[in-house]
């Protein structure tokens, strides 16, 4: 049986990886396109959605070899781009909760609406609606789970190798792991757009920013295949309450399986 990843438990001791139909993967975790296509599965029908969930994480928990990843290419900033980007860096920096309702929209069609709080650092939560039917992302402890609510059925995703671990690291650095590829300043909003330094293909995420006061509104996610899932802040609420158990995971009790079997 493979580990679970730290800090997913059951409340029993057993480990949280006993309900999944697909193992947690090596060290590495999920790759940026599976867990993208994950992601940007969501909010499909349940029975297209397992098929498509169970399918791509059957045939990429392997991640793909980086022999052909080619470098990301900075983008050319002026001195007052780069003290944006400098700014942005900050702002993220003194980020330590942060909650808010969101939309989320794809190019492939699929819509979802739900609620997003982070807890820096390393922790994340995406409720999904509805509540009892709808997915959730749990990150913790480096590691982070997708959960079908319905189908009773977890993946699971190292935090670093998702889109969104940039934003709850220890340190946010735009820049080393990660390159700015493009920067925006235009209307009032600042974008900036990030993909791993080592691995232009790999997918990229776009930040946008309402410019004064600056505040995080909108991040545009664009998977290896071109598909686009685009998140829409719509009341963020920096330095809220949060209780230090929504990032917690426990997956509710398996009832018997047919035949006997747990």
């Amino acid at each position: 049986m493979h580990p679970s990843p730290a800090g997913f438990n059951r409340r029993d001791g057993t480990a949280a990886d006993e309900i999944c139909d697909v193992p947690p993967s090596g060290p590495q975790g999920l790759d940026f396109a599976t867990f993208n296509a994950i992601y940007r599965h969501m909010t499909m029908q349940i029975l297209i959605r397992r098929a498509r969930v169970l399918s791509l994480v059957l045939a990429l928990v392997a991640a793909p070899s980086l022999a052909l990843a080619k470098p990301a290419t900075p983008a050319k900033l002026s001195d007052q781009d780069r003290a944006d980007v400098q700014r942005i860096e900050r702002y993220l920096n003194d980020i330590r909760t942060f909650s808010s309702p969101f939309l989320q929209a794809a190019s492939d069609g699929s819509q979802a609406k739900g609620t997003v709080s982070i807890s820096r650092p390393g922790r994340i939560r995406i409720d999904y609606e509805p509540a009892t039917k709808g997915l959730l992302v749990v990150g913790g402890s480096g590691s982070m789970v997708v959960y079908d609510r319905e189908l009773k059925q977890a993946n699971y995703v190292g935090i670093d190798q998702t889109p969104l671990g940039v934003l709850v690291r220890e340190q946010v650095r735009l820049s080393g792991d990660v390159t700015v590829t493009r920067y925006e300043r235009a209307s009032g909003v600042l974008r900036v757009t990030l993909a791993k330094s080592d691995d232009a293909d790999g997918g990229r995420v776009t930040l946008a920013f309402d410019d004064r006061p600056l505040q995080l509104r909108q991040w545009t996610i664009v998977d290896p295949q071109g598909v686009e899932t685009k998140v829409s802040l719509l009341d963020p609420q920096l330095g809220a309450v949060l209780d230090p158990k929504l990032f917690e995971f426990t997956p509710p009790e398996r009832g018997p399986r047919p035949g006997g079997g747990q």
